[in-house]
């Protein structure tokens, strides 16, 4: 873990990951929780959306491209649902075509990590983006 990254920075938030892929889900999993979070999951979209009705995360990861539902149409419920339209969703996508950043922001995700997840930078860049994003921003024990 990064020196310049208190293990506590996440100390009382949670955070759902929403993602199909095991493997991914069990890295960032272990990655939140060991800054502090309290991390959950869903295999898609729909059990993302139930999951987020009942615990009300700070913030969610989705990942663009699920069954069921994909992280696109789950934002799209989210914004027209009164109790979850303000949680930020970041986007977790294998797609890093030039151009997709953008049209993952102009949809009303709150952020945007491209997957693999880069471990080394996940965190110091995690730091960063939960800063950036005003709900979250006021959670972090720095």
């Amino acid at each position: 873990m990064s020196s310049l990254v208190s293990q506590s920075v996440l100390s009382g938030m949670t955070i759902l990951i929403v993602d199909d892929e095991p493997d991914n889900v069990n890295v960032i999993v272990k990655l939140l929780t060991m800054l502090g979070a309290e991390a959950f999951s869903a295999e898609d979209g729909q059990q993302g959306l139930d999951l987020a009705r009942n615990r009300k995360p700070d913030v969610i990861f989705a990942d663009l491209s699920m069954p069921v539902m994909t992280g696109w149409e789950m934002l799209h419920h989210m914004k027209e649902d009164p109790i979850l339209k303000d949680i930020p969703v970041v986007a977790l996508t294998a797609h890093a075509m030039a151009g997709d950043r953008q049209r993952v922001l102009a949809a009303g995700f709150a952020h945007y990590f491209a997957k693999p997840i880069d471990v080394p930078q996940f965190i110091p860049q995690l730091v960063e983006m939960l800063k950036e994003i005003p709900q979250t921003a006021p959670h972090l024990a720095l």
